[in-house]
């Protein structure tokens, strides 16, 4: 699969193309499918790049009462957490406003880290593809000057899932951390 990097400010592919032809939605990210056509949200994406592998286990079977409790996962990270981040990167939205999102994002945060105690990983002891979308959202927690620490199993967590190397192999190849 080849990663085409995208402005969306422009709406422009790295190679200068019309981005909106691609998503009309405009926003990241975009699966293009071998047999053609896309997926354009990230929870529908990460459960259909789970399901070509499920030897990798990164999602459970389909019809189990586990998916389900991944999708609920899944739904909160892109709803409470996601999302959440968007005005915290809008440099016209006002400081009043981006303490409201904070502190959503706060109490978020300390669900979640309180669901995490006693389990290497959000689904127990199982690395799922919703510990991969939790854990990029926690990098933007960081680049926000969140402080994770007030979030012991939180903070845990997010160590662990850093230290694997297929995640550090994924941020190298994408240029988020150094060799070292």
């Amino acid at each position: 699969a080849d990663l085409v990097k995208v402005d969306l400010r422009a709406k422009k592919t790295e190679s200068g193309d019309d981005y909106l032809a691609v998503n009309p939605k405009g926003q990241v990210p975009v699966l293009g499918l071998d047999g053609g056509g896309t997926l354009t949200e990230g929870p529908a994406i990460v459960q259909y790049i789970a399901d070509q592998a499920p030897d990798k286990k990164l999602a459970p079977a389909n019809g189990t009462i586990e998916r389900y409790k991944l999708q609920e996962w899944l739904n909160l990270i892109t709803s409470e957490l996601h999302k959440s981040f968007s005005p915290l990167f809008n440099p016209t939205m006002p400081d009043e406003a981006k303490a409201i999102y904070r502190d959503r994002l706060g109490k978020t945060f300390a669900y979640i880290d309180g669901q995490l105690a006693g389990k290497d990983y959000l689904m127990g002891s199982q690395f799922t593809v919703a510990d991969g979308y939790l854990f990029t959202i926690l990098r933007w927690a960081i680049a926000m000057k969140f402080d994770l620490a007030q979030y012991p199993n939180l903070k845990a967590y997010f160590d662990r899932v850093g230290a694997r190397p297929k995640v550090r192999e994924a941020m190298l190849a994408e240029g988020l951390i150094k060799a070292a």
